[in-house]
């Protein structure tokens, strides 16, 4: 079954971002999360996965009487900011829980799991 893991952090009030838009503070260590890559690459279970830019970075896109209607930043406000994502191919939720509890941002963020709708 295939899953979308969000991985979020929670940028506390007045906290700043570094030079490529990422919430200070709230990465862990690059090597931790390229041994977590190399790993799930290798149990093939990672299918996919990336850092994306900040909401600030963002458009909202909406149709409302056949009009595209477009907003900067992000949809919703929140102190959680989606910061990438991974899409993982597990064998069903509990080697899902078990692959995202190994990813270092478990451990200072929020990882979200969603299960894509499979074709019957």
């Amino acid at each position: 079954m295939k899953y979308l893991m969000l991985v979020c952090v929670n940028r506390p009030a007045g906290e700043g971002e570094d030079d490529l838009g990422r919430p200070v503070g709230a990465a862990p260590d690059e090597i931790d999360v390229e041994a977590w890559t190399e790993e799930m690459d290798g149990r093939g279970v990672r299918l996919l996965g990336e850092v994306i830019r900040p909401g600030s970075d963002s458009t909202t896109v909406r149709v409302r009487d056949g009009k595209v209607l477009l907003t900067d930043g992000p949809y919703a406000e929140t102190k959680d900011v989606i910061a990438g994502f991974d899409v993982l191919d597990c064998a069903n939720l509990d080697e899902a829980v078990e692959v995202a509890s190994k990813h270092p941002m478990a451990r200072n963020g929020v990882l979200e799991l969603r299960p894509f709708w499979e074709e019957d």
